[in-house]
């Protein structure tokens, strides 16, 4: 895990004083640069594109080697700081067979009077996190993962395999013309997903005896052994979800807003004549964003508050992760727990057929320059993050209680659940105005839910 961090930390400290040579433009030389008291900006035409390496380590994963790059393009530059359309690349593997492979898609003006969003992905995971149901009624033991405690089991118990292949557009448009307040969304979304154990073969190969992960079931295992998880969703399925509903929004800026609201309502309908023809569901999402300007310029606040939750139907235990998004900001939206939900909380930690959260930030500019006709700026943010199960799912749970007998209650704590809480602070480095790179380092308050995260993304959390 260590080596991890620093492998990070030495690509962000890197990036940051490389950021000029790697970030190549077209723009205009000639356009006046434009400057007040809170900020320097030099207008941008034509195309820009930033470039970041991914690259870390982990001693269950391996190595992870690629590159991101977000291409903007600002035609006469008008419009600047908003972009007329956004590309986004990315591409990462590691020598133990986990991957990304993305392109998205960002316009409003690919088609007049209409905002599209596209996302074609191939996601590979060898060790994705899993820690049960409903919160902390799934019992998390930290000394299990820990090679170095008396009570280890392997590093790879809280874990399964995972390859998911997907395809995603969102369509937007004004319901009042001439108003981009109040807007109508519409989209779809396949997910093909393959689930299984560990591969501890795999992982294994090229260690050392003493580095080697033991043949032991882990908790996915255990949970299908007990028909927690079912046979008919074990092995994954393919979900394709038809989504709806309304938005509105105000923010003065979406990459970095001061003032405004981002509101939206969605409700997603999975039929099974679409996908797997064993299950069939429909969700609710309600997500609520707004940002208050402190210091014009230099200083906000903003907070998120939102729900989800099954209105009908069954959803497949790898699913239930899954956050309906309008508008993605990362690889993947899930949770709750990680870099884009509960930061410093285990990845998908909280997990249930109904879910609350929200974030409070106060954030802060305190650098701003123009170098290399690149317009940067520097800044931190100051969290707090919170989420809970509000409806949970069924489970069975006759099959572990048979098995387990006495010892039901080091996996199991029904009722226990609460809020889970994390706090932290955050590094961001902004490339005029919509390339942003985000160092984000987590604290939870509760060792049920882990004890740090530590975060390389692209953009605010909202």
């Amino acid at each position: 895990m260590y080596k991890r961090l620093l492998l990070l930390l030495g690509c962000l400290v890197i990036f940051y004083f490389m950021l000029p040579a790697v970030v190549l433009s077209r723009d205009s030389l000639s356009m006046e640069r434009v400057t007040n008291k809170n900020k320097v900006i030099q207008p941008k035409e034509g195309w820009t594109f930033g470039i970041l390496p991914a690259i870390s380590f982990d001693t269950d994963v391996g190595f992870q080697y690629g590159a991101l790059a977000n291409l903007y393009y600002y035609g006469d530059g008008s419009k600047y700081p908003e972009y007329l359309q956004s590309l986004y690349l990315e591409w990462s593997q590691t020598t133990r067979g986990s991957g990304i492979a993305r392109f998205y898609y960002d316009s409003k003006y690919l088609i007049p009077g209409i905002r599209l969003t596209a996302d074609i992905s191939y996601l590979t995971e060898k060790a994705m996190q899993f820690y049960g149901f409903n919160g902390y009624d799934a019992v998390y033991h930290s000394e299990w993962e820990d090679d170095t405690d008396p009570g280890y089991v392997s590093r790879v118990f809280f874990r399964h395999d995972r390859k998911i292949f997907r395809i995603m557009a969102n369509f937007q448009g004004n319901i009042i013309k001439e108003d981009n307040r109040f807007r109508w969304i519409t989209g779809f979304a396949y997910y093909n997903n393959s689930i299984g154990p560990v591969d501890i073969d795999r992982l294994n190969k090229g260690k050392s005896e003493d580095e080697k992960l033991p043949a032991v079931d882990g908790l996915y295992d255990k949970y299908v052994e007990w028909d927690v998880i079912t046979d008919e969703e074990k092995d994954g399925t393919v979900t394709t979800y038809l989504k709806a509903g309304l938005i509105y929004d105000t923010r003065d800026f979406e990459a970095l807003p001061f003032k405004g609201i981002w509101s939206e309502a969605v409700i997603s309908y999975s039929p099974s004549f679409l996908g797997d023809d064993r299950f069939s569901y429909s969700k609710l999402t309600l997500i609520h964003r707004q940002y208050f300007t402190l210091v014009p310029g230099i200083m906000s606040f903003a907070y998120r508050v939102g729900y989800q939750g099954t209105l009908t139907g069954t959803v497949p235990f790898h699913m239930q992760p899954h956050i309906v998004p309008t508008f993605l900001t990362g690889a993947t939206s899930q949770g709750l727990g990680g870099s884009r939900t509960l930061r410093g909380v285990l990845r998908n930690r909280v997990v249930g057929d109904g879910i609350v959260l929200g974030n409070l930030e106060l954030r802060l500019i305190f650098y701003r320059t123009v170098i290399f006709n690149q317009n940067l700026y520097i800044g931190t943010n100051l969290f707090f993050d919170a989420g809970r199960v509000v409806d949970e799912m069924d489970i069975d749970f006759s099959g572990a209680e048979e098995e387990l007998g006495e010892d039901f209650p080091m996996y199991f704590n029904p009722g226990a659940e609460s809020v889970h809480m994390s706090s932290g602070i955050g590094l961001k480095v902004g490339l005029n105005e919509n390339f942003i790179v985000s160092l984000d380092f987590g604290k939870a308050f509760d060792r049920q839910d882990g004890n740090t995260g530590f975060y390389i993304n692209l953009n605010y959390l909202f």
